[in-house]
């Protein structure tokens, strides 16, 4: 039911964007079915983070995130798979100026322990079988307890970030941020305005996440018209960065990698 169900469900994600614990900029409560609830909320956490560019000279240009986006979706299914379904509180994901911090409710399942999930071989065990089971199927995550390294793979790219776990409050509270005042020139040079370049890399992000996501929820996401992104769109067709396939309704984008 709660994997598949198109209804509103109980169990949600509340996530929200902060400049302090008590002052809150922005915030959705994202409700539906696990699959669903995934891709919103990383489409929501998406289009709330800056983007950079790197030019190297080559034709295609680096797009740097002020996070690392694969790791973000891997902490965000783990909370949503891994969290405890007989509790109501929600999954709690806050955005910060230079943190971002995820709770789930219920702390650790088994003999897993917080040391455990510092190494790289510890045994993964869960308390949602039938979950992590389809999950697994979609190839969305993986059973051998690997989440965590792939974690701190994708952060070693950005030196001066921490990754931290605990449980906390009858759940378990992840941070994940910057050791001190974000200093990487090529962050601090992106305004808080969003240009047509860094729109249209947002919008590949969010494509990357949901390849069946439409102009108008995009259009909604980033608070911008539909024309606006549907121009967006043509420039990335002509740019031979994006196509289509399929009808409007039942088809879907394809990201198309530079050779």
């Amino acid at each position: 039911m709660i994997l598949f169900s198109k209804e509103e469900m109980y169990y949600n994600v509340h996530v929200g964007r902060f400049k302090t614990p008590s002052y809150i900029i922005d915030d959705k409560m994202v409700r539906g079915n696990l699959f669903d609830a995934v891709e919103k909320t990383m489409q929501y956490i998406i289009s709330h983070l800056k983007v950079a560019f790197e030019f190297t000279g080559k034709i295609q240009r680096t797009e740097i995130f002020e996070y690392p986006i694969l790791a973000i979706r891997e902490l965000v299914l783990n909370a949503i798979v891994h969290r405890d379904y007989t509790s109501p509180t929600d999954v709690q994901i806050k955005i910060f100026d230079n943190e971002i911090t995820i709770f789930n409710p219920g702390k650790l399942y088994g003999n897993l322990t917080i040391e455990d999930l510092k190494t790289d071989d510890y045994q993964a065990q869960s308390r949602n079988k039938l979950i992590t089971e389809a999950f697994y199927l979609t190839k969305d995550i993986e059973k051998y307890g690997s989440g965590y390294r792939r974690v701190r793979e994708q952060i070693k790219k950005y030196p001066t970030m921490y990754f931290s776990f605990e449980e906390n409050s009858g759940g378990f509270l992840i941070k994940i941020g910057y050791k001190k005042q974000k200093t990487r020139t090529i962050i601090d040079n992106v305004t808080d305005n969003v240009t047509d370049n860094e729109r249209q890399i947002r919008v590949i992000e969010f494509i990357k996440s949901n390849n069946k996501i439409s102009t108008k929820e995009i259009s909604e996401i980033l608070n911008i018209s539909k024309r606006t992104i549907l121009r967006d769109i043509e420039k990335l067709k002509k740019q031979n960065r994006l196509k289509r396939v399929g009808s409007e309704k039942g088809g879907h984008w394809e990201i198309i990698k530079p050779n």
